[in-house]
Order: structure tokens, then sequence, then C-alpha cells
């Protein structure tokens, strides 16, 4: 089903081995582990696979336990996750990411890809709460992972659905090609962040002087 590396892990649900760990220590993990600078929360997703142009791509999804915490710091906290919720998610993430770098490169989507987001987005039953100041996902308790795709894939709905499309471009790094939504006002971005690839491409440039 999903297109990611096989894993060999027993498919139970797996809980998450930070489950004693402070809600600080558990957003330090998260940082430490994951890019989490995009702006697009489902071009966040997209990020867990790091340096897609370079010869050895690098997955930040490697466990259930992973894909739980990850979620976790996006404000879905489905508490555990199984090897099946993971390559659920691997699909949907990739899908969202070859959507995406068609539309970043003036090309039709694969319609299997098409698919598979709508298909996600149709089968969440995540609802917005607010919460004192705050909006939170509610999440069922028979399905929360699922839930918690159909919000990552509705939002890579709202981005390639809108006249903003055309502002989603692949990251100029050498080895990244993640996706970003340029938002710049001359809409010349060229890195996913300026903090990263950004810096690392001047001090290439620096450097080759």
């Amino acid at each position: 089903m999903a297109r990611g590396p096989a894993f060999v892990e027993p498919s139970k649900m797996v809980r998450m081995a930070v489950s004693s760990m402070t809600e600080a220590g558990m957003a330090e993990e998260a940082q430490r582990v994951f890019r989490l600078d995009n702006e697009v929360l489902a071009f966040r997703f997209t990020a867990t696979v790091s340096d897609r142009r370079g010869a050895t791509p690098y997955e930040r999804l490697g466990d259930p336990g992973r894909l739980a915490l990850w979620l976790r710091s996006a404000g879905l906290d489905v508490g555990g996750a199984s090897l099946s919720d993971l390559n659920d998610a691997l699909e949907l993430r990739e899908a969202i990411y070859r959507i995406g770098k068609a539309i970043a490169t003036a090309r039709q989507p694969d319609p299997e890809d098409v698919r598979t987001l709508n298909a996600a987005a149709a089968a969440g039953r995540a609802v917005a709460i607010l919460d004192g100041d705050v909006m939170r996902w509610h999440l069922t308790e028979t399905a929360p992972v699922r839930d918690a795709l159909g919000v990552l894939a509705t939002d890579a709905i709202r981005v390639f659905g809108a006249s903003e499309r055309d502002r989603v471009k692949c990251c100029e790094g050498p080895e990244c090609a993640g996706l970003f939504l340029d938002t710049s006002r001359g809409a010349n971005r060229r890195w996913c962040s300026m903090n990263t690839c950004g810096n690392k491409a001047k001090k290439s440039r620096l450097t080759a002087r």
C-alpha cells in the first residue's frame, strides 16, 4: 500500500517510549528529530524526509513512535500509532509531495495521488474546537491517526486548490527539493528556509570564491 520503506516491527499499537516525558521534553525531542520550520502544515509533514534531491534521502519517520511524536508536535495528539498507521501516513505524505512537486514544475498531478489525497481528507473525522483562546483538534478515540491524516490532507487541498497554488515551489537547495509556499512580495524566494538551505547555499558560494 505505502511506497515507503519496509518495516519488520509487529503491527501492534506502539506507545511512545517518551510517554513519561514532560510536554516540554517531548517538544524538545520533536525539535531535535524533525524540521518544524515550514509555514504550511502539509509541507512540514513532507519534510519528514530530508535531502530528497540527494543521493541518500533521510527518512525521519522510521517507526510508528516517530509518527506519533511528529503528529503531537503538529497539535494532533494521537497517543500512539501502529505500523498500519505509519504505512498510511507514508502513502499520504508521498502523494502530497508528488502533487506539490508537479504543481511547482507546471505539470499535472498524477490522478492516483489526487485520489489518495482526497480519500484521506474524506476519511478524517477531526473537529476544530476553541479551547480558551487556542484552536485545537478533537480526534475520535477509535481512529485518531486517520483523523490526523485527514487534517493534513485537508491542509494540502487548501493550498493546492487555491490561487496560491502558483506559489508552491521546490527548494533550490542542492540536496533539499522540499516544498514551500512562496509568500514573498516578488515571488522570488528560492529556499524552503533561509536559516537552513539558504545559509548552506551562501556558505557554499563563499567557499567557492
